[in-house]
C-alpha cells in the first residue's frame, strides 16, 4: 500500500512518454515539462518499482524488460482514467433504473399521460414511479433522493431549486348543464353566493386557491364542498347544483358548461423543479427535455 500511495498520474504519464519517445528531452517537450522534472519523476518511478526502467544509450533511452511488461498495463490505466473524464453518450434505450415523479393531481391528469408515453417509447427499461404531490414533505423527499422531479404550481415548489416553466393555464367557471344557472347570465357576485366546489389536494379544508382573488373583488365564496383532486369535481358538479373554477386544460367531455363572467382570475403557471444534485445527470436532463417537448 505504501508504494501505491507514492504513485500518481503524472508519473504514469512520464513513463508512457519515455516509452514512446525513448528520449528524455522529447518526452519533456511532449508533456510540457522541463527535462529536469522528467528526470525527477523517473527517479521516483525507479524507486517505486525497484528497477531502472530506462537505460541510457548513445541516442536516448532503452526500456528494461520490466518497463516493457508494464507498458500495456500503464496504457490501460491511463485510458480508463481518460474515460472517466469523457462525457458518455446518453442512450435512453439502454437506460435501466427507476425515476420518481411527484405531481399534483392536475399535472397527473394533464402532463403525465403524454410524458409517460414518450418515456415508455424511448426508454422501455426505465421504471417510472408517480407519487402524489405532498407539499409539506416535498423538500425532505427531494433532499433524501426519494423524488427526482416535481411538477406543480410555482407556489408549491421550493424557490431555491432549479426549475423550468412548462406552460400556463387559466381557470374557468363551470357547472353542470343540468344546474339551475346553466342557461342564465350570472354575475361574479352571484357565483360567489352559489354553492362552490373546490379542489384541495394538499390539505383537506374549505380554503381554495382563488379565495384571495375573490376577496380582491370584494367577495367571499360560499364553499360547499372540498374535493381531494380536480378529476372528481366534474362528477360532483353533475350530482349537485353547484359551480367550480377548473383549469381549462382539465375539462373534458360535454357534460359541463362554462359560465361567462365579467372577470376571471389571472392565468397560472405549471412548473417542473428538481434538486440541484441532478443538474448534470444525463438521465434527468433527458427526462426534462422530453417533458418540455410534450408540453409544448
Amino acid at each position: 500500500m505504501a508504494k501505491l500511495e507514492r504513485l500518481d498520474i503524472k508519473q504514469l504519464r512520464v513513463f508512457q512518454a519515455l516509452l514512446r519517445e525513448q528520449n528524455a528531452s522529447r518526452a519533456a517537450g511532449q508533456l510540457g515539462l522541463t527535462q529536469q522534472a522528467v528526470s525527477e519523476q523517473l527517479k521516483k518511478l525507479r524507486d517505486i518499482f525497484g528497477d531502472r526502467l530506462f537505460l541510457r544509450k548513445t541516442h536516448g533511452l532503452v526500456p528494461t524488460p520490466l518497463a516493457q511488461s508494464l507498458a500495456p498495463k500503464v496504457d490501460g490505466i491511463l485510458l480508463e482514467l481518460q474515460r472517466l473524464l469523457t462525457p458518455q453518450e446518453f442512450d435512453p434505450a439502454a437506460v435501466q433504473g427507476t425515476f420518481v415523479i411527484s405531481a399534483t393531481d392536475y399535472a397527473q391528469q394533464i402532463v403525465l399521460p403524454a410524458l409517460l408515453a414518450e418515456l415508455r417509447r424511448e426508454a422501455p427499461g426505465l421504471k417510472i414511479v408517480v407519487r402524489d404531490f405532498e407539499i409539506d414533505t416535498l423538500h425532505t423527499l427531494m433532499e433524501s433522493n426519494h423524488v427526482n422531479l416535481a411538477i406543480a404550481f410555482p407556489d408549491y415548489l421550493p424557490e431555491s431549486y432549479p426549475s423550468r416553466h412548462l406552460f400556463s393555464d387559466r381557470h374557468v367557471c363551470m357547472t353542470s348543464k343540468h344546474s339551475s344557472i346553466a342557461d342564465q347570465s350570472v354575475t361574479l357576485a352571484e357565483i360567489a353566493r352559489h354553492p362552490n366546489i373546490i379542489a384541495s389536494p394538499s390539505r383537506p379544508n374549505l380554503k381554495g386557491s382563488l379565495d384571495d382573488w375573490f376577496k380582491a373583488q370584494g367577495l367571499a365564496r360560499n364553499i360547499a364542498i372540498s374535493a381531494p383532486c380536480f378529476s372528481v369535481v366534474p362528477a360532483y358538479l353533475e350530482a349537485t347544483d353547484s359551480v367550480a373554477f377548473l383549469p381549462a386544460r382539465a375539462i373534458t367531455g360535454g357534460e359541463l358548461v362554462e359560465l361567462a363572467l365579467e372577470a376571471l382570475p389571472e392565468p397560472f403557471d405549471v412548473t417542473a423543479a428538481w434538486h440541484p444534485r441532478y443538474n448534470d445527470d444525463p438521465l434527468h436532463q433527458w427526462v426534462v427535455t422530453q417533458l418540455i417537448d410534450v408540453t409544448g
